[in-house]
């Protein structure tokens, strides 16, 4: 045991050694970037970094915790470069609040704001460097919120994650003593069998957050909140029941916006907002260049304009980059039989990320 303690200790110098090194190189890139239009947040390189330390990884440490490592020291060292600001959909400690931690790791400065609209805003004004929004969910469909700012809107999708969504019970008190639950009214209905079954009479109560609702279970006897574990975390709640939605496998797909372009990395998504010309089967004349040209189309949505009464814009999304030699002879076909086709980027494709 001493002897592997020594060594133990022995490795952790050397780790230290080596991520100070690691950042000293970094800091070296920011002195290099600093004052050009060269961006510190590189998802198509952080994701290169990731792919290739899992291939040689060979354990014990599994995929997962390889990718949560890197992904806070890649955040530290960032923050070293230039300190990275990010919006997000408010409050705190909220699953909007998850999947931006999810990108960018602990050290980046985070601002909770009240509305889709002001996300947006302040990135585009350049106020705040990127925003992280939810577009879609797996049993909820779109975010029509955010689907409808795109419209209007210059900023791009630079990298997307995708989050299990996993409501929880937190309180203070064993479960034969609670007598109210708090929750955000779409995490109370996902939750409503397991209520009825569970807490049969309780009294259910809505409120704007499931972080008001942890916080308020952190204040009030015999009550408890469906939240987030970071929730329960942050407001000193104990997790009386994990896992209570009754859907299970829900995920949220969310979207990173920015101003820049990135480049292929090999497994890539990209985003198109288009407009039909008003003829019969303009739709089905959109989508054929992807069927000939098999592209894999991943989700199709459609939107009011809000230019003219039943008119209707569509999102597409589909397997490929923009700089893809074969995806651009697509644009090109699209482009001739769309009114309108607008690129809203192209980004790496997420994997699962799984709620902890």
């Amino acid at each position: 045991m001493g002897s592997v303690g020594i060594k133990i200790d022995e490795i952790d110098q050397k780790i230290i050694s080596l991520l100070n090194e690691r950042a000293s190189c970094a800091q070296e890139i920011g002195k290099i970037k600093s004052g050009s239009q060269v961006p510190f947040y590189v998802p198509e390189r952080e994701k290169s970094v990731i792919e290739k330390l899992l291939q040689s990884n060979h354990g014990p440490l599994d995929e997962r915790a390889i990718r949560s490592i890197y992904r806070e020291i890649m955040s530290a060292i960032r923050s070293l470069e230039k300190p990275t600001s990010v919006a997000f959909l408010g409050p705190r400690d909220t699953f909007s609040h998850m999947a931006a931690l999810r990108v960018f790791g602990t050290s980046a400065e985070y601002h909770p704001l009240p509305s889709f609209a002001d996300v947006f805003t302040e990135v585009e004004r350049r106020r705040i460097d990127y925003g992280v929004v939810p577009i879609e969910s797996s049993t909820g469909g779109s975010v029509s919120d955010t689907l409808d700012l795109f419209i209007n809107s210059e900023l791009k999708i630079i990298n997307e994650v995708l989050l299990q969504i996993s409501q929880n019970l937190l309180a203070k008190c064993p479960i034969d003593q609670i007598r109210r639950v708090y929750s955000k009214d779409n995490a109370l209905l996902q939750c409503r069998n397991w209520l009825r079954a569970n807490l049969p009479g309780v009294e259910l109560i809505e409120v704007s957050s499931t972080a008001e609702a942890a916080r308020r279970a952190s204040q009030e006897p015999n009550t408890s909140a469906i939240a987030s574990k970071l929730a329960a975390q942050t407001y000193n709640l104990d997790i009386v029941a994990e896992r209570i939605e009754d859907i299970p496998h829900n995920y949220t797909r969310f979207v990173v916006l920015g101003h820049q372009i990135v480049e292929p990395t090999g497994d890539d998504k990209t985003s198109l907002l288009l407009s039909a010309k008003d003829k019969p089967g303009a739709l089905y004349n959109l989508l054929m260049p992807f069927a000939e040209s098999n592209i894999n189309l991943t989700r199709i949505e459609s939107r009011p304009s809000r230019q003219k009464p039943w008119e209707y814009v569509f999102f597409i999304d589909f397997i490929g980059h923009i700089k893809d030699e074969k995806v651009q002879q697509v644009i090109e076909d699209v482009s001739d039989r769309a009114r309108n086709l607008k690129i809203l980027g192209s980004f790496p494709r997420a994997t699962i990320e799984l709620e902890t």
